[in-house]
């Protein structure tokens, strides 16, 4: 005869399998609906994201641009679009989809979180520069016009994204794109950087660290086949093709000087004061936040007093305080001299 205790145990272990699976909303079964729902979803937002930046940069938009942008075959593409015209989002043309109103609204809505949240992690956060771009495509999907409004309103209205992008405003308004590709920049002329395509991820990080970040001014001294040589504070790189296109520049007029780094703290000696002029453009986030709380503005007196066994870091007077700074922090305060 059956043992009661060990029928009732195997039907309670059943019992627990059972809702573990397929309980209502929380089961694997449901999570798993949602999960599909979720990247169905994503993938078609994504594909109005691709739709939009393609006839805001006056490029066509066709099946293969498509797929390659969402990582899916064609047939895969074709799929999403079937879709997106069903539910009126995008109209089918000959020259290639148009988004609809409503899908123009959804796809701005996006682009406006994304840059946001890149704005936020540049301002708020230690993030590298580098993974800006890769933690904005999760959010846009996440956040809601209620969050991204508060967003834009704690932030205090940003104009631009980190990257020299415009945020659309929460109407869907945009500014008309400025300036042109390095490429195209004229030998001997000074054009400052507008905008640093952040994509792919390596190109970016290596012209951030180059100082080729928006607001920079530079020298083009030549272009050739093997791209375009420049110059800045006495430095001189040759930007292949690529990363000569992947910055947004503008002429400035003839007889601007260059970027000048000048003088920074990194340059002063011991005992020796110096006044500050400002904090490079390319210290962004948490670093600039940092040198701003410490009083390093314009009109500061600073003075290195002491330094370490190894050279680094170094001991500042600022405002009253002796406070240590990093080489690569102090590279960042210009000073006058």
């Amino acid at each position: 005869m059956p043992d009661p205790a060990a029928a009732l145990g195997i039907f309670m272990l059943v019992v627990v399998v059972l809702a573990f699976f397929f309980w209502p909303d929380r089961g694997m079964v449901a999570r798993a609906y949602r999960l599909l729902g979720d990247t169905r979803r994503v993938r078609l937002e994504d594909a109005l994201k691709h739709i939009y930046m393609c006839g805001r940069r006056g490029r066509s938009c066709n099946m293969e641009s498509l797929a390659g942008y969402l990582g899916v075959s064609v047939g895969k593409a074709a799929e999403v679009l079937r879709v997106l015209v069903e539910t009126e989002l995008v109209d089918s043309e000959v020259a290639g989809p148009v988004l609809t109103e409503e899908g123009r609204r959804v796809a701005v809505r996006l682009v406006r979180t994304h840059r946001l949240w890149e704005r936020y992690l540049a301002d708020r956060t230690g993030v590298p520069a580098g993974e800006w771009h890769a933690h904005a495509e999760r959010v846009e999907h996440a956040l809601s016009e209620e969050e991204v409004d508060d967003l834009e309103h704690r932030l205090g209205f940003p104009r631009w994204d980190p990257h020299g992008d415009p945020i659309p405003t929460s109407g869907g308004d945009l500014p008309p794109l400025r300036g042109g590709s390095l490429w195209d920049a004229p030998e001997e002329s000074t054009v400052e950087v507008l905008h640093v395509e952040d994509e792919p991820p390596e190109l970016y990080e290596d012209l951030v660290a180059r100082g080729m970040t928006p607001g920079v001014r530079l020298r083009v001294i030549e272009r050739n086949s093997r791209g375009v040589t420049v110059g800045m504070d006495g430095d001189v790189w040759t930007l292949d093709p690529v990363g000569a296109h992947n910055l947004t520049v503008r002429e400035l007029p003839p007889g601007t000087a260059a970027e000048e780094r000048g003088r920074t703290l990194r340059d002063l000696v011991l005992g020796e004061a110096a006044e500050v002029v400002g904090i490079a453009p390319w210290c962004q986030g948490t670093q600039r936040r940092r040198l701003l709380d410490l009083g390093v503005v314009k009109g500061t007196v600073i003075t290195p007093e002491l330094v370490g066994a190894s050279g680094d870091p170094v001991a500042y007077r600022i405002r009253g305080a002796l406070v240590a700074l990093r080489g690569d922090q102090a590279g960042y305060v210009v000073v006058d001299g």
